[in-house]
Order: structure tokens, then C-alpha cells, then sequence
């Protein structure tokens, strides 16, 4: 079933949409929830807790890009899910392991920072990720966005797992030079 048709559901409130979107984007969604998460049940949850959001934000909400919208949702209440489950202990995931890598780049400062510095440090990665090739932005999103493991972010963009290695390292400095001469404190 085509993206509008099923955004057309939810603004109907026919809750036919919600088996739709899991048939369509199920397994898209779950591994985003997984690559974060690294537990079965607490993926579900996500997913399962996404399909409610995406019930209770459509409308008013009309996404035109439906995976992107949802990708973002399960991304969001994955994070939220692992930040409360790993208060005291953080456990390995794909989340753990690539916030690792990228923390030494992003300001190690308080977590509580204004949302304005949050979304001025977001435009200027943005910005930054333009700049670079394609093949390189497809990695380091692919790693540090969608959380994918290194071997498969490897896979997908057609090069090996040191040769994407070696990539996402060297961009690490690079983003980091471009943000302190952005003005970022690093």
C-alpha cells in the first residue's frame, strides 16, 4: 500500500493504518529499535509504542515522507527506552558503542543544554555533512544516525568494514575541526 494511502488511514482513524505501517515498515522499524537497543522485547516495545505515537500524532501531523517520519519516532523512543533502562549501567548496543565513537567530537557538557544550542550544533553537522561526499555522508549517517553496525553500514555503501573504519575515523576530525572553527566548544 503506497505512503499516502496509509497516512490517508490514520487521518480517518481507521486503525487499519497500524497494519498496514506494520507490514510495510515492521522490520525497517525494528531494526532501528534493535540497532539501539540490542534486546528483542525492548524492540517491540518501541515499534509497538511508535505505532501509538504515529496513531496520536496523525492528525494533526500529514508526513510525506512516511518511513522518515516513523524512522525518527522509533529512533526517538529507542534512545528514550535505553537512557531509562541503563540509568546506572549502560549495556553494549549499536547505541553505546557508536555515541562512544562520536562523543569524543560533541561537547561532553551538561545534557541539560538549552535546545537552541542543541538544534545550532545539529544545523552546523548538517552543514558539515553537505560539504562531504556522498559515499561518506551515506556512511555516517548510516552509523551514527540510523545506529547501524559498522560491518553492515560497510556493506551498504560497497566497501570494506577497515575501508569504512578508516572513513568514519578521519571524518570524526574533520567534523570536529569544522566545529571548532564553527565556534563549538570541544
Amino acid at each position: 500500500m503506497r505512503d499516502e494511502k496509509i497516512v490517508d488511514l490514520y487521518w480517518e482513524r481507521n486503525e487499519q493504518a497500524i497494519k498496514h505501517t506494520d507490514e510495510k515498515y515492521g522490520k525497517y522499524l525494528t531494526r532501528i529499535a534493535f540497532n539501539i537497543l540490542a534486546d528483542t522485547e525492548d524492540s517491540k516495545e518501541s515499534v509497538n509504542d511508535t505505532y501509538l505515537a504515529a496513531w496520536n500524532s496523525m492528525p494533526p501531523q500529514r508526513p510525506t515522507a512516511l518511513s522518515a517520519y516513523l524512522g525518527k519516532i522509533t529512533r526517538q523512543i529507542s534512545i528514550d527506552i535505553f537512557r531509562k533502562r541503563n540509568r546506572e549501567k549502560r549495556k553494549g548496543s549499536e547505541y553505546a558503542v557508536s555515541y562512544d565513537e562520536i562523543s569524543e567530537v560533541l561537547s561532553a557538557g551538561d545534557m541539560t543544554e538549552e535546545q537552541v544550542q542543541a538544534r545550532l550544533l545539529g544545523e552546523a553537522i548538517n552543514r558539515f555533512l553537505k560539504e562531504q561526499p556522498k559515499e561518506v555522508r551515506n556512511l555516517f549517517i548510516g552509523r551514527y544516525y540510523f545506529l547501524d553496525p559498522l560491518k553492515e553500514a560497510a556493506r551498504y555503501c560497497g566497501m570494506s568494514e577497515g575501508k569504512a573504519k578508516s572513513i568514519l575515523y578521519r571524518t570524526r576530525i574533520l567534523l570536529k575541526e569544522y566545529l571548532q572553527k564553527e565556534g563549538f566548544e570541544i
